[in-house]
């Protein structure tokens, strides 16, 4: 069995189609498919359900394909530990965490205090977030609700709460809080679903007896600001945001009831190699938030 079978067998199961893969590949279908039935004959099993031209990765396929994607993770790993230890690592690090408010006043820190280091983050939502940490994409993870699953290490980071904006003329504006089913037929803003975001902010609606009616959806949490400001919905808040916004904000409501708060996790891959820039980053993040536990 060769690294090249595996990598091939790997393309295939993503694409479940093997021109496809093949194009990928820049190689010859006939070429991939007799590779892929070496590879079967060489397992013993049957890796993929065939009907016509179509293919599907069956049972068998799917439990060598873990196998796999851990074999090249452990791979990348290598690869990146022989590069920090021959010097040629220039302490990269790869995260994920969709939320921007808080984002540049850590990294103006933590870039000062190491600025050796280059940061690259990925927007995703949660369910993207999750997989490229399971595959080694990113190496750390930022997110609401805490990340969780099988090999995944996640330490609550802070709590906060979320707050209803409102433009500045609404009927509610001169209110300081209310009960969340006091909006229920109003029109909502909010970010796209399967983010963290989107998630909590609807079941914090579901728990106060509505479904929001969302009139615009976005990928970034701030930029509803503006969008109430101009008065096309009401929308929730996280409050760190507001307070290092710049801008003109809408009135801003406590909300009584429900209880509506979050808490934000760091996690990383249990197993998966972290260079000494990631483990920097995880301890520099942990203190930040201690030293800040009223954010």
């Amino acid at each position: 069995m060769e690294i090249l079978q595996l990598k091939y067998f790997e393309v295939v199961a993503k694409y479940e189609h093997i021109t496809r893969a093949a194009e990928e590949l820049c190689i010859s279908q006939p070429s991939l498919s007799k590779v892929i039935a070496r590879l079967e004959k060489e397992l013993g099993v049957m890796l993929f359900d065939r009907q016509g031209r179509n293919i599907h990765l069956n049972s068998y396929g799917k439990a060598f394909l873990k196998r796999v994607e851990r074999i090249f993770l452990e791979l990348e790993d290598g690869k990146k530990e022989l590069a920090e230890m021959s010097g040629l690592e220039q302490g990269r690090i790869s995260l994920a965490w969709t939320s921007l408010a808080l984002l540049p006043k850590i990294l103006q820190g933590f870039l000062k205090k190491y600025p050796e280091v280059s940061i690259r983050q990925i927007m995703a939502s949660t369910l993207e977030m999750k997989h490229q940490l399971e595959s080694g994409i990113i190496d750390l993870c930022i997110s609401s609700p805490p990340m969780e699953g099988p090999g995944i290490i996640c330490r609550p980071l802070y709590t906060h709460e979320f707050l209803l904006a409102v433009p500045r003329n609404h009927r509610l504006a001169e209110r300081d809080s209310i009960d969340l089913s006091e909006v229920s037929t109003e029109n909502f803003v909010s970010t796209k679903q399967g983010y963290g975001f989107r998630d909590i902010t609807d079941e914090f609606c579901h728990r106060a007896g509505f479904a929001p009616n969302i009139v615009f959806e976005g990928d970034v949490a701030v930029s509803l600001i503006s969008l109430v400001n101009a008065g096309l919905g009401v929308a929730f808040m996280p409050s760190p945001i507001v307070k290092d916004y710049a801008a003109e904000l809408p009135k801003l409501l406590r909300i009584n009831s429900p209880v509506c708060k979050r808490t934000i996790g760091l996690a990383y891959l249990e197993g998966h190699y972290l260079s000494k820039a990631a483990w920097q980053f995880c301890q520099y993040i942990i203190d930040y938030f201690e030293e800040n536990k009223h954010i």
